[in-house]
């Protein structure tokens, strides 16, 4: 008889793959859901002092430039007029290794922006892919579990790595590009970043739109062979770190244009795909790539524990204009992300001078804690409404009111057909030949060693995304074609239950 799942006070689970939401597709998900609450916050202090994913990185500081006029979508006044620059700091990194592992490694690139405003500073998280793994923020310790080590050996493990993604279908699209050329990038300055999440941008007027970010690379796309990477691991583990050092040290600066995709609150009811699930893209003939700006970073860290190792990035941290949207991931995101700053730098975090808005004053009634170096409210009323001051809200900042049909509940949220489509879509309109060739050659490096019933699970995914896909994989690993056909054809629940060890 198998155990209960439970929270750490022992409480029985009824379910742990779906947050507490207002729908059954992306919706706002609810702060009463202490399930997700707990499981996040724990994960946010497992480890002390470096960061649970994205501890490897570089970055530098910089500028953003607008140079398209989209003011009548946002009141951000950082986006308001063409030729306005904000100064920016930019963070790049690996997503699961340690602090000390090689900047080739097979991994996803996280890239996270952070803009120095006149209304506050604006942080933006993504990666040098559109997409990622899951939608729904309850399965992110989960995921990140299986790309750590393994408790009985502390050695990564393929099994468990694609166990997760096999049992976990939603993956499939991620998983696919993490095993193309694009996930050992030659270098952080020759790699694409996206926000993958969707946005809202509202107006003055409270009249709001869903935007997606794009940063493309002025550098050109350059990668390195799955052989290449093992080899710059080896030759040099630092060497992405030491190649955005070395062309800003040498007035190489390196530079992205930014883009936005755009569509309307009616477009979001009608789109073939749920626009706010994180493991989908907005097809670019649907809705074109809109300039909006460029990136130029010019300034290396002087001291790079002060400026790196201690930014502290947030995707709650918003500036008028612009918000969330009912994507699930981004949801929890929107907690986790601030609660991890506040265990791993302090309740503080934000006087460091790094994190300190540059352009802008703080004035609110928070008051001591850990570390706290502000001076600026010593003889100051700690509390509001107060008669002594006369700092108050200001009501012309409020965001537009989004009408929300709720129905609270765990919503699990089926894995459906529509789920495979544009990972068939990418195998055939996207990869070249020979992308498909690297690609299918790294799956079978690392697949190839995860137990033969999992490789055969995973499989069957790739080739109901795409028949050719898993005819190819399946070749490459030795495998029954036939057997993962018919794999294929079973629901999720089968497919596991034929598969168990």
């Amino acid at each position: 008889m198998s155990e209960k799942l439970t929270t750490n006070k022992g409480i029985p689970i009824a379910n742990d793959q779906a947050s507490m939401t207002t729908g059954e597709n992306s919706s706002y998900t609810v702060l009463q859901d202490t399930q997700l609450i707990e499981k996040l916050a724990h994960f946010d202090r497992e480890r002390i002092p470096e960061r649970v994913v994205h501890a490897k990185g570089a970055g530098a500081h910089g500028v953003f430039e607008v140079t398209n006029d989209l003011s009548k979508y946002t009141r951000a006044k950082f986006l308001s007029e063409v030729g306005k620059k904000t100064e920016i700091l930019v963070r790049f990194s690996t997503v699961g290794g340690e602090k000390g592992s090689a900047d080739a490694k097979r991994d996803p690139r996280g890239t996270a922006f952070k803009f120095y405003t006149e209304e506050g500073n604006y942080d933006m998280v993504g990666n040098n892919i559109p997409i990622f793994f899951i939608r729904d923020a309850i399965k992110f310790p989960d995921f990140v579990h299986t790309q750590k080590r393994l408790s009985k050996n502390n050695l990564a493990d393929a099994d468990m790595f694609w166990d997760f993604l096999s049992l976990t279908p939603e993956s499939l699209h991620q998983a696919t590009f993490l095993f193309t050329d694009r996930c050992t990038p030659y270098s952080y300055r020759h790699m694409h970043c996206f926000s993958s999440h969707t946005y809202l941008w509202y107006n003055e007027n409270e009249e709001y739109v869903w935007v997606k970010y794009h940063f493309k690379t002025k550098q050109g796309i350059k990668n390195l062979t799955n052989d290449e990477a093992i080899t710059m691991c080896g030759v040099n583990p630092d060497h992405a770190t030491e190649d955005l050092y070395l062309a800003i040290e040498d007035g190489n600066y390196p530079q992205w244009d930014v883009y936005v995709q755009i569509m309307t609150p009616e477009e979001a009811l009608e789109y073939e795909f749920d626009p706010f699930d994180v493991t989908k893209v907005w097809y670019h003939e649907d809705y074109p790539l809109i300039p909006l700006g460029v990136i130029t970073l010019n300034r290396n860290p002087q001291n790079y524990f002060n400026e790196i190792e201690q930014a502290a990035f947030a995707p709650s941290n918003f500036v008028p204009g612009i918000g969330s949207s009912p994507d699930r991931l981004l949801q929890g995101r929107l907690f986790a992300y601030e609660d991890t700053q506040r265990h791993r730098l302090g309740p503080n975090h934000h006087q460091i001078p790094v994190n300190r808005p540059k352009n802008a004053k703080i004035a609110n009634y928070q008051r001591d804690g850990s570390m706290n170096m502000d001076e600026s409210g010593v003889n100051d009323p700690n509390y509001y409404p107060n008669s002594f001051d006369d700092i108050k809200p200001d009501i012309s900042f409020k965001p537009p009111a989004i009408e929300v049909q709720a129905v609270i509940d765990k919503h699990t949220r089926a894995i459906e057909d529509v789920d495979f489509i544009q990972v068939g879509e990418f195998w055939r309109r996207v990869l070249s030949d020979e992308d498909k060739q690297h690609l299918v050659y790294n799956l079978q490096q690392h697949l190839g060693n995860a137990s033969q019933r999992i490789q055969l699970r995973q499989t069957a995914l790739f080739y109901k995304a795409e028949p050719e896909y898993g005819i190819a994989v399946a070749k490459a690993l030795g495998l029954d074609i036939k057997k993962v056909e018919e794999l294929s054809k079973l629901s999720p629940e089968e497919r596991a239950e034929a598969t168990k060890a």
